[in-house]
């Protein structure tokens, strides 16, 4: 069938391009780029898609099947976001459809279900069919449609699927595919006066009526609560119905009277569910004499520089100017970005910011729902459609969020905030696109022509060699605000405490007359262990036998609370075995310790303090995270056990002692980013301490007292570590030396697995030569029953990296070519952390 027009459709799919389809003639003028259409896909699948480009180029040797529908009225997605989309698919070596998965909320992507009926043509009563066919046809009958999922999901059993299959093939099922939009508007039922009523006049005659008749003294004493609560909420002339009929004096059946009297209306009002800020703003805060000398240098360093990283030590203040530059932006009209590496900080600095900005500030991040982060895309979106008389501030103008907000349809975007610029969980692991945020936001800015601020008191190495060689501004915020000193750091020798047997639980004895002397004095303590569960794993004292996953290379970490042991990769969780499975020895000990076992041992010492746990297992969810930081921010909680959750800017003014309990496990973690991970962890969890109003004291306990990295970290000397590990980086060739490209081969088959890894080393080889290393085997070579081998490719940084990623496409391509290939997964990893 030949059409006048066609679309290129981004599906979200992990296919290399866009498909083309065909645009029916009633849908002409109606399919531009950014809307969103259903197309189907394979026999009978419908999914949703976002066209990219309309033209009259019909492809060749294809047939051409017709968008079905079009959502969206307007684009929800913009030329801009387009134009990011496709560096993203281009520099991290991915699929547009992988792009469009992450970007888009999972409201916006719609998949047609298969739902059944049965074939009004055909009786199965006398049909001669099994019993078993029966029941499945009884089944749909009684349901008179179902979907396809539902009935496997009632028919798990062993060949149930293959016999509702061959009823389908049969025709004795008809099939149908629907596609439902998922997201919809919040609605609140509202109570409001007729017209009629509205004035003075109006109400003094409903009134008169009603006291003049005492069998309607309900429906009056239910008029004048719901005058009174309109009252309580100046500036609107309705009330919500739940809170009307949660007062005690109004009739339901009183309320119905007087809606159908025509008195009082009902009606349906659609409303965000992410509440609005209703407080009052104030003005933003006078800086100090460094603070406003480092604002200076930063607007200076923007003149010439896209990008500035202002390197400040922990609580010198960097907070307040990002406030003061987000200030200027939003009076200009533009929009700002405030980039967080880390769910939990949102908690804390949201309320900070709508203090000054109001309704302005938007939150948007993985722990909202997804009709939640619909709403929050909207409001960036129609932000350049609103009026600009708007009253600053205006609603989508300024976002706080993790990574992912990097995907919003901003239109004036000013600014981007990048705070805690190093770390690591800006960096997408699984799936695809493994995308860097901090790195993707420069990109973002400089498309819409705006600035770049990273912030960090332990700056990556690459950021700071970009900053220390031109490439980026460089400012330094170098004391404290408020002229508080750098905590005290001192360090507390395991092995010595152990040989002179004076260790209590894990604990040395400066740490537990640390915490004891904060506690006396009514101060709080954090204590750093970066390993969730209650020990690392569990062993038989008799053989030596350790409980190890079943679909993981890995041991089971024991977590005490819930009972079992636990596969931190895949789930998979066992209760803890009353004796060991080999030898039936009933003596299992555990070994190690995490954040489990400090809270519990930590109690025994201080019985009579409030103790909590900071990690995963604790806040998984929204309200759990924002209760724990409300908790120990209004001092309900003495002392916080924690994951490196706790090292990432939360702001206690409370906290005076902080203990790191296990130095050694960060320092001796085989990558070579371990030195700058361990630097930075143990700065900033220490950062936390003596925030306010005296210099707070750290404990850092090792068995390696020596290591110049802790030494670096007592001595508050970034510039020495960072002109060392530059060294060891230097020798061994690694970033920001160069740049690294992983490559994971992932099959069930380990023998595949090691044939395919062994295959496309060759081929890049051939490419690249000397700079491909591997395949190596990881320490953790199988996960979900797959086993893995890795591929490490180093390339100069003086090597145009647009060449390199099109000769590693041609090596993928060429790999998929032979089948034997085609079930094993592939996939590079651009710029690994």
């Amino acid at each position: 069938m030949a059409f006048l027009q066609y679309a290129d459709i981004i599906l979200p799919l992990s296919v290399p391009r866009a498909l083309t389809y065909g645009v029916p003639e009633h849908l002409a003028g109606e399919v531009l780029p950014g809307k969103r259409v259903i197309v189907p896909l394979g026999r009978n699948k419908l999914f949703s898609g976002v066209v990219r480009t309309v033209h009259e180029h019909a492809p060749s040797g294809v047939e051409v099947k017709a968008i079905a529908s079009v959502l969206d009225d307007l684009p929800v997605v913009l030329e801009s976001q387009f134009r990011l989309w496709e560096w993203i698919t281009e520099y991290y070596l991915c699929n547009p459809g992988d792009v469009l998965t992450s970007a888009l909320p999972a409201s916006f992507r719609l998949q047609s279900e298969t739902s059944v009926s049965l074939n009004p043509d055909k009786d199965f009563l006398d049909a001669g069919l099994s019993a078993d066919a029966l029941t499945i046809l009884e089944q749909v009958k009684e349901e008179d449609e179902i979907s396809l999922h539902d009935l496997n999901r009632l028919f798990p059993e062993k060949g149930m699927p293959k016999l509702i299959k061959s009823l389908l093939e049969e025709g004795w099922l008809l099939v149908k595919e629907e596609i439902q939009e998922r997201y919809k508007p919040l609605q609140e039922a509202r109570i409001r006066l007729r017209d009629a009523y509205r004035d003075d006049a109006g109400l003094e005659t409903v009134f008169l009526q009603l006291e003049q008749d005492k069998r309607k003294s309900r429906q009056l004493e239910t008029l004048l609560v719901f005058l009174k609560l309109r009252l309580d909420q100046a500036g609107t002339d309705y009330v919500r119905k739940s809170a009307l009929t949660a007062h005690e004096q109004v009739s339901g059946s009183a309320l119905q009277t007087l809606i159908r009297n025509g008195i009082l209306e009902e009606y349906a009002a659609v409303i965000d569910r992410v509440p609005a800020f209703s407080g009052n703003v104030q003005p933003v805060a006078e800086l100090s004499e460094n603070q406003q000398l480092a604002l200076q240098q930063i607007q200076e360093a923007s003149l010439e520089h896209p990008v500035a990283l202002l390197h400040g030590v922990t609580s010198s203040g960097k907070t307040e100017l990002y406030i003061h530059l987000i200030d200027e932006q939003l009076r200009a009209g533009r929009q700002v970005l405030y980039l967080l590496p880390e769910i939990a900080l949102t908690t804390q600095l949201v309320q900070r910011l709508q203090r000054y900005f109001g309704a302005a500030v938007s939150v948007y991040h993985s722990r909202f729902n997804s009709n939640e982060r619909v709403e929050v895309w909207k409001q960036v979106l129609h932000f350049d459609q609103t009026d600009q008389q708007t009253p600053f501030p205006r609603k989508g103008q300024l976002v706080l969020g993790a990574r992912s907000s990097i995907f919003l349809p901003f239109s004036r975007l000013g600014l981007v905030i990048v705070d805690e610029e190093h770390d690591p969980s800006y960096k997408q692991q699984d799936p695809a696109p493994r995308y860097n945020g901090r790195d993707a936001a420069i990109v973002l800015a400089a498309g819409h022509g705006g600035k770049v601020l990273l912030g960090s008191a332990t700056p990556s190495l690459e950021s700071y060699t970009n900053a220390r060689q031109g490439r980026y501004g460089l400012i330094n915020l170098h004391e404290r605000f408020g002229g508080i000193r750098m905590p005290e750091i001192s360090v507390a020798d395991i092995a010595d405490a152990s040989r002179k047997k004076l260790m209590k639980a894990h604990f040395t004895p400066e740490l537990l007359d640390a915490v004891r002397s904060a506690l006396a004095k009514e101060e709080q303590v954090i204590l750093f262990q970066n390993r969730r569960g209650f020990s690392s794993f569990l062993e038989c004292r008799h053989c030596n036998w350790i409980p190890h996953c079943k679909n993981c290379s890995v041991t089971l970490t024991y977590h005490k609370q819930q009972h079992q042991i636990k596969c931190h990769y895949c789930g998979y969780a066992q209760s803890v075995p009353s004796a060991c499975p080999n030898c039936g020895d009933h003596h299992i000990e555990v070994r190690g310790f995490g954040t489990e076992r400090i809270e519990e041992e930590i109690a025994v010492f201080f019985p009579d303090h409030r103790i909590a746990r900071f990690d995963l297992d604790t806040v998984r969810t929204k309200s759990s995270l924002h209760r724990l930081l409300h908790d120990f921010s209004e001092r309900r909680i003495d002392l916080l056990v924690g994951t490196q959750m706790v090292s990432k800017g939360l702001d206690f003014d409370n906290v005076s002692t902080v203990g790191i309990l296990d130095a050694d496990q960060m320092l001796n973690f085989p990558d070579f980013r371990s030195f700058e991970r361990s630097f930075q962890l143990m700065s900033q969890v220490a950062g936390r301490s003596g925030r306010r109003s005296k210099q707070g004291k750290v404990i850092i306990q090792t068995r390696n007292p020596g290591h110049w990295v802790i030494r670096a970290v007592m001595n508050h000397d970034y510039a020495s570590f960072y002109h060392q590990d530059m060294e060891e980086r230097r020798h061994f060739g690694y970033p920001p030396h160069c740049r690294l490209v992983s490559f994971t081969i992932r099959h069930r088959e380990e023998a595949l697995t090691h044939d395919a890894a062994t295959r496309f080393c060759t081929l890049l080889r051939n490419k690249f030569g000397s700079r491909v290393h591997g395949p190596h085997i990881p320490v953790v070579h199988r996960v979900r029953n797959q086993y893995i081998r890795h591929i490490l490719l180093k390339i100069e940084r003086e090597q145009k990296t647009a060449g390199v990623r099109e000769t590693i496409r041609s090596c993928m391509r060429e790999f998929y070519q032979e089948r034997i290939y085609h079930p094993v997964q592939l996939f590079a990893d651009v710029d690994p952390v």
